[in-house]
C-alpha cells in the first residue's frame, strides 16, 4: 500500500459527537477508573493501527505531572487536507465527527482495534483540552479542541522530517468520577499490546515519579518473539514440561491466526484470545475453533501412539486443557461482537480458520515431536483420572447438606428475599466477625456465612481436592450454583445463582488480606463467570475511629486519618483518641452496619478482570510456588503498604 493513498478521501464520517458528552458510559463503559484509562488505549488504538498496516513501529505514552496524557507514534500521521464531504480538513473530521476515521475505508486499512471508529472522537469529546499535531509531508500541522469542539482552524506552524502523530489530552474532570491515571494498568495493557505486535516498540514515561537520579519513571516493551514470548510471561511462575513454546500461525480464509502454547504441572486452564488486539475475555468463534482442533488432533495422536484402554479412563475435553497456558490471536477484518461486555467474537468463518491452522500444525508438532507429545498425553491422562475423582467431589457438593433441612450450609445465616436481583452474601473472616455481622445486617436482603480461618490455596491444588475442601463447598451450597457438567466441568449455572452482589469481608491487616486474595483466587480460577459479570465485590471496613470529646469519625485509610485529626484538633493533634480496627470482630454491631454494611454510607470495590493475562500472571505469582518472583513483587511494591504497631 503506497502511502498516497490514504488521504481526506479514506476519511467517512458518520455521524456526529454531543451523543458522547451525555452518554458516555455507552461508548466506554463507564466513567470511572476502568473508562479513564480506556482513553488512552483509544488514542493507542489509532497509532497501533497504523502499526498494522506496516507504517508505523514506536509509540510513546507519557503522562505528565496534570495527569494529562500524549500519546505519540511514528506513522503516516492523519490526514489533513480538505475532506470533499465536510468541507473541512480531514484532521477536524476525525476530532471530532463520531465513527469518522480511515478503518472504515478498506484501502486504508484491513483491520483494526479500538471502539470500531468512535474511537479518537470520543477521546476528545470527553476530554476537557485535546491538541492533536501531524508531521506529514514534511509540514507539521495543529489543531486544538475544547471539549470535543476545535478552537480553530487546522493550521500548518512549522517544518520537520519526522512523520506521525502526536496527541495530548486532559479527561474531563466534570465527566470522570477521577482523573488519576494508573501507571500499573497503563503498563500492563501496552506490555501485552506490545507481545501481540511483535517488533513495535512502546514506551511509556510517568512525569510524576522520579528515581534517586531525577529521572522519570519509564519503561519500554518491545518483543521479537510475539507470542511466544507473552506464553513465557504470562507462565513465568510456573513449571513447564516441556523447554520450547509450541506456535503456530497461518491464513485460511483471509483470516490470519497466531497460535502459542505450552503445557505446565499446574491444574488451571490459561486460554487467552484476542481479535485486532482486542481481548476477547469471553472467547468466541476463534477460542471454540482452537479448542475443536485441539481436542481433536490429541486424541487422534493419543488412540494411535498410546493403548489408552489399559488406563482405563475415558478422555474428554477439558482432559486435554488441564495446565494448558494458550495465546490465540487473529485478525478479522470486520469483527461481530456479542456478548454481555461486547468482548465475544461472533463470526462463524473465524471458527473454521482456526481449526484448520491448528489441526495442522499441531499435528505436524506432535509426528515431529515425540517426546514432547508423550509427555502431553501423560498429562492428559493424568487430568483424565483427576476429573473423575473431582467429579464424585461435585457429587457430594451437589447432595443437600444434611445438617439443614433447606440443603443450605448449617453456618449461613440466609436472608428472607428470594430476590437474586436485591439480595447479597457477605463471605466474612471467622466466626467472631460473622457473629456480629449477622447482628449488625438488614435481614431482608443480607446474608452472612461464615468462612473457618483461610480456604484452600486452589491454586496449588487437584480439581478434586478444592471441590472436597469444607468452606469451598460451603460457598457453592450457599451460592446454589451448579459444578459444572461432563462437557464442561467448571461452567456454572448462573440461573440459580441465589445472590447478584457476593461480598468478601475480611480483616484489614495482612492475614484478612491474604484471606481475601484466597477467596479472589478461587473466584477466578472457578467461579471466573461470576466476576465477569459483575457480581463480586470487596468491602471497605475503616482502618481508624477518631475521637476528640464527642466527636468521632471514622477513617478508611492514612491520609483519611491525618486529615480527620488535623480537621478535629485544629492542626494541632491535641486532645485526639484514635482506635486501631485490626479485625471487624472489634467494631461492634451498629458500627459494622454503619461503616461497612449500610449501603447509604459503605464503599465497595466491585471486582473487574481488565486484563486476563496480566490477572492470570498475578494470581499464579501471588499463590504458586514459585518464592522468588513473590519475594520480588513484595519488596518492589512494599512502599505502598502501611504497617501499624
Amino acid at each position: 500500500m503506497s502511502k498516497n493513498t490514504y488521504t481526506a478521501d479514506s476519511i467517512q464520517a458518520l455521524e456526529g459527537i454531543e451523543h458522547v458528552r451525555m452518554r458516555p458510559s455507552m461508548y466506554i463503559g463507564d466513567v470511572g477508573a476502568r473508562g479513564l484509562h480506556h482513553l488512552v488505549y483509544e488514542v493507542v488504538d489509532n497509532s497501533i493501527d497504523e502499526a498494522l498496516a506496516g507504517h508505523c513501529d514506536t509509540i510513546s505514552v507519557v503522562i505528565h505531572h496534570d495527569n494529562s496524557v500524549t500519546v505519540r507514534d511514528n506513522g503516516r500521521g492523519i490526514p489533513v487536507d480538505m475532506h470533499k464531504k465536510e468541507g473541512k480538513s480531514a484532521l477536524e473530521v476525525v476530532m471530532t465527527k463520531i465513527g469518522a476515521g480511515g478503518k472504515f475505508d478498506k484501502d486504508s486499512y484491513k483491520v483494526s482495534g479500538g471502539l470500531h471508529g468512535v474511537g479518537v472522537s470520543c477521546v476528545n469529546a470527553l476530554s476537557s483540552h485535546l491538541k492533536a499535531e501531524v508531521h506529514r509531508d514534511n509540514k507539521v500541522w495543529v489543531q486544538e479542541y475544547q471539549r470535543g469542539h476545535s478552537l480553530y482552524d487546522v493550521k500548518e506552524i512549522g517544518t520537520t522530517d519526522d512523520r506521525g502523530t502526536i496527541v495530548t489530552f486532559s479527561p474531563d474532570e466534570t465527566i470522570f468520577d477521577e482523573v488519576k491515571y494508573n501507571y500499573n494498568t497503563l503498563a500492563s495493557r501496552l506490555r501485552e499490546l506490545a507481545y501481540l505486535n511483535r517488533g513495535l516498540t512502546i514506551k511509556i514515561t510517568d512525569e510524576r515519579e522520579k528515581d534517586e537520579e531525577g529521572n522519570f519513571k519509564t519503561e519500554t516493551f518491545h518483543s521479537e518473539g510475539g507470542l511466544k514470548e507473552f506464553v513465557e510471561f504470562i507462565d513465568g511462575n510456573r513449571e513447564a514440561l516441556m523447554k520450547d513454546v509450541i506456535y503456530m500461525d497461518g491464513e485460511r480464509d483471509s483470516v490470519p491466526v497466531e497460535v502459542a502454547m505450552r503445557y505446565n504441572t499446574s491444574y488451571n486452564e490459561n486460554l487467552h484470545s484476542y481479535v485486532n488486539n482486542i481481548n476477547t475475555i469471553e472467547g468466541g468463534t476463534h477460542l471454540a475453533g482452537f479448542r475443536r482442533a485441539l481436542t481433536r488432533t490429541l486424541k487422534k495422536y493419543a488412540d494411535e501412539n498410546f493403548n489408552l484402554a489399559k488406563e482405563k479412563v475415558e478422555i474428554v475435553g477439558d482432559d486435554f486443557r488441564e495446565g494448558l497456558t494458550a495465546i490465540i490471536s487473529v485478525k478479522v477484518m470486520e469483527p461481530q461482537f456479542e456478548g454481555q461486555t461486547k468482548t465475544k467474537l461472533g463470526n462463524s468463518e473465524v471458527s473454521g480458520a482456526v481449526d484448520k491452522i491448528v489441526g495442522e500444525m499441531l499435528n505436524n508438532y506432535l509426528e515431529e515431536h515425540p517426546n514432547e507429545a508423550k509427555i502431553i498425553v501423560e498429562k492428559v491422562i493424568l487430568a483424565a483420572k483427576a476429573r473423575q475423582a473431582a467429579k464424585k467431589a461435585r457429587e457430594l457438593v451437589q447432595r443437600k447438606n444434611p445438617m439443614s433441612g433447606s440443603g443450605l450450609p448449617g453456618k449461613l445465616a440466609d436472608c428472607s428475599s428470594k430476590d437474586p436481583e436485591e439480595c447479597e452474601i457477605y463471605l466474612v473472616e471467622g466466626d467472631s466477625a460473622g457473629g456480629t455481622a449477622k447482628q449488625g445486617r438488614d435481614r431482608h436482603y443480607q446474608a452472612i456465612l461464615p468462612l473457618r480461618g483461610k480456604i484452600l490455596n486452589v491454586e496449588k491444588a487437584m480439581a478434586h481436592k478444592v471441590l472436597e475442601n469444607e468452606e469451598i463447598r460451603n460457598i457453592y451450597t450457599a451460592l446454589g450454583v451448579s459444578i459444572g457438567t461432563e462437557d464442561d466441568s467448571k461452567a456454572l449455572n448462573l440461573e440459580k445463582l441465589r445472590y447478584h452482589r457476593i461480598v468478601i469481608m475480611t480483616d484489614a491487616d495482612v492475614d484478612g488480606s491474604h484471606i481475601a486474595t484466597l477467596i479472589l483466587t478461587f473466584f477466578f480460577r472457578y467461579m471466573k463467570e461470576l466476576i465477569e459479570s459483575g457480581y463480586v465485590y470487596i468491602a471497605t471496613p475503616p482502618l481508624y475511629l477518631i475521637k476528640k470529646g464527642t466527636k468521632q469519625q471514622y477513617a478508611w485509610d492514612e491520609a483519611d486519618r491525618e486529615r480527620l485529626v488535623n480537621e478535629l484538633s485544629d492542626g494541632t493533634g491535641k486532645g485526639i483518641s484514635i482506635q486501631r480496627y485490626k479485625g471487624l470482630g472489634e467494631m461492634n454491631a451498629e458500627q459494622l452496619w454503619e461503616t461497612t454494611m449500610n449501603p447509604d454510607h459503605r464503599t465497595m470495590r466491585q471486582v473487574t478482570i481488565e486484563n486476563a493475562a496480566e490477572a492470570d500472571r498475578i494470581f499464579s505469582m501471588l499463590m504458586g510456588d514459585d518464592v522468588p518472583p513473590r519475594r520480588e513483587f513484595i519488596e518492589k511494591n512494599a512502599v505502598y503498604a502501611k504497617i501499624d504497631a
